[in-house]
């Protein structure tokens, strides 16, 4: 029998308005501020509100209760922007001593795959709008979408981070168990590593009426917990499956109320990232290979797959120096907006098992209008900067 530690992630992309060709050089608004404020208030109606509420009672009637949470710099401004009440709630999560924040890029950024110096720049960002917004310094490393690779390791521990969270994928762990604290190979920083099975049983499987599992109860899932030996059982998950990927009438707001007991019966407590940390490493982890914890493969074919999303990324990071020398400060924000990885995601092209997925979180109606449309945004950013960009 072993411990649980529960980390949800926080975010909302800035969401680019459709800009045409005939927008270039004369309209600089390339955010849909009134859809960002649509889905912002329907997610926090959703999700936000009610599950910030269940925490919170969880926090306040089981004194071995708690959680963590990556809430991104994104989701941070839209909330005081169009939802300060959902930022008060997380500010009252934090409050409870029982709740720990971890830091990321603040605009959830493929940036520790292009240019490593505005990756530090952005989780510095970060760190000091968690110590701004909430009074408390982040001392684990959650890296945007679980990526990780060796390098990443050493370049998070150069930045002061003691442990780092990851996808406990098969290919990389081998006969290895994912319950277990690891250290990196060519880094003393430590290894969270997600139970990507038990966590996607919530996350993905919860109300699947064909699953094996269905209909997944808090008492049976406690059962698969309770016989697992080891370190800890990572629970990661996107903190929108509350109410928003599962709906309220599957359940999963019960489910989630419901948990702490059921694992409470088991004898099995709770404990946040960072107290893992004390634990000595049951073995070195070699991630030779970049990881992440989307589709079917673990990697970052997600974002930068295909021949689109690989020249969007390479034109957007390429930008960037010329971008930051410039005097006009509308700009500088765009761009960095602009790194957010959701808008590679949306020009995803895999279809096969993992298609449900791309479709139903993308707002284009095809990969190929994203990536026309953030190509009028990158041609009018290089009319304004002067650049000239390839589209190959």
């Amino acid at each position: 029998m072993t411990d649980v530690c529960f980390y949800f992630q926080v975010h909302q992309p800035y969401r680019l308005r459709k800009y045409t060709l005939f927008d270039i050089g004369k309209k600089k608004d390339y955010f849909d501020e009134k859809k960002n404020k649509e889905i912002m208030r329907k997610v926090a109606r959703k999700c936000y509100k009610p599950a910030n509420k269940v925490i919170q009672h969880l926090l306040e009637t089981h004194n071995d209760f708690k959680a963590a949470y990556s809430i991104t710099g994104t989701a941070i401004e839209q909330f005081e922007e169009y939802a300060p009440e959902v930022l008060d709630s997380f500010r009252e999560l934090v409050a409870t001593g029982k709740v720990e924040l971890l830091n990321e890029t603040y605009y959830h950024s493929l940036s520790s795959l292009y240019d490593p110096d505005e990756f530090k720049e952005q989780v510095k960002q970060h760190g000091k709008a968690m110590k701004r917004e909430f009074g408390q310094k982040p001392k684990v490393f959650r890296n945007t979408e679980l990526i990780y690779n060796n390098e990443l390791g050493r370049a998070v521990h150069k930045l002061g981070f003691k442990g780092i969270l990851t996808e406990g994928w098969d290919a990389v762990l081998g006969w290895k168990s994912p319950n277990h604290v690891y250290k990196a190979k060519g880094s003393p920083i430590k290894l969270l590593m997600k139970n990507y099975k038990l966590s996607d049983d919530i996350a993905f499987r919860f109300g699947n009426k064909q699953w094996e599992g269905y209909p997944l109860t808090a008492d049976k899932f406690a059962s698969w917990v309770a016989p697992i030996q080891g370190d800890t059982v990572n629970l990661f998950m996107d903190y929108e499956t509350f109410g928003e990927h599962q709906w309220k009438d599957t359940g999963i707001f019960n489910f989630l109320k419901q948990l702490p007991s059921a694992l409470s019966s088991r004898g099995i407590k709770f404990h946040t990232p960072s107290e893992l940390l004390k634990h000595k490493p049951k073995d070195e982890i070699d991630v030779p290979n970049t990881i992440s914890w989307a589709d079917m493969e673990r990697d970052t074919s997600a974002w930068v797959g295909n021949k689109m999303q690989q020249s969007a990324a390479r034109q957007i990071f390429n930008i960037k120096r010329k971008v930051m020398k410039s005097k006009d400060r509308d700009l500088k924000q765009a761009w960095n907006r602009l790194t957010t990885s959701d808008h590679l995601y949306y020009m995803c092209t895999k279809w096969f098992s993992d298609g449900d997925v791309h479709k139903y979180f993308n707002p284009y109606d095809s990969p190929y209008d994203c990536f026309i449309n953030v190509q009028n945004v990158l041609q009018d950013m290089k009319n304004r900067i002067g650049l000239k960009i390839s589209k190959r």
